[in-house]
């Protein structure tokens, strides 16, 4: 199976231009155009899950085209999202905000969804999938270390609950890579795909792993690699493994 994990950054492009004319102004703009080359990359690939961090789900930015369902039409792919903020949250009040999501999709049988919160942080979804095989996490952790660490203690009493191979996979913010979670994963019996440390952001010039595929037992790795694109300030991650 392969397994392609995303930060789209809600398909507003990269380069000096997303902070024109201040900084930050990009977040605004979505293009159809940035869409369509992400919508094309992923399907090249041809993966059986996609794990899309930072997805507009119709608001006026995206001119209201549902970036997930988008993707995922174009697969011939199941998907699940959901707003990344949480039903309590002050985001859900605001336009544009309200309609940025994460979102995984997958071609095998999906046995069924479920959306969990952590307690602290402003990103706060876990998105769990349930295939026929493999139990799937999808998460965006804080920009906050002290917020991240909370967040996987949270993340590890979700997995300790799995009865299949488990993957954890997003965007962990992890600005010190993989030392930032190695106890997280020593008790959570996960190791990361990308054994080589290979670094994912900024996509022009990457500097710091901040995104991760993480397996349990159960899993084998056949394949990582980390495709030179920059459709995004984040590189795409791609995973094959087989399960044993």
């Amino acid at each position: 199976m392969r397994l392609l994990v995303y930060n789209i950054r809600y398909a507003t492009g990269a380069g000096p231009a997303f902070h024109l004319p201040v900084p930050g102004a990009g977040y605004l703009r979505s293009s159809k155009h940035v869409l369509e080359d992400i919508t094309q990359f992923i399907r090249q690939e041809s993966p059986d899950l996609v794990g899309l961090i930072e997805v507009d789900t119709g608001s006026i930015r995206s001119g209201m085209v549902n970036q997930a369902e988008h993707i995922a039409a174009s697969l011939g792919h199941y998907t699940a999202y959901e707003c990344k903020y949480g039903s309590r949250s002050f985001n859900n009040l605001l336009p544009i905000v309200r309609k940025q999501a994460n979102a995984l999709l997958a071609a095998p049988s999906v046995t069924g969804e479920r959306f969990h919160y952590f307690d602290t942080g402003i990103k706060r979804l876990i998105i769990e999938l349930e295939l026929d095989q493999v139990c799937v996490f999808l998460v965006h952790l804080s920009l906050k270390y002290r917020h991240r660490q909370y967040q996987l203690r949270t993340l590890y009493d979700l997995i300790a609950g799995a009865t299949k191979p488990v993957i954890v996979a997003g965007d962990f913010n992890t600005f010190w890579g993989t030392h930032e979670i190695y106890l997280f994963m020593r008790a959570a019996g996960l190791h990361s795909a990308n054994t080589q440390g290979l670094l994912s952001y900024p996509a022009r010039h990457p500097r710091v792993e901040l995104d991760f595929v993480l397996v349990s037992a159960g899993i084998k790795v056949t394949g990582f690699r980390i495709p030179e694109v920059r459709y995004s300030d984040h590189r795409p991650l791609i995973c094959d493994f087989e399960i044993s």
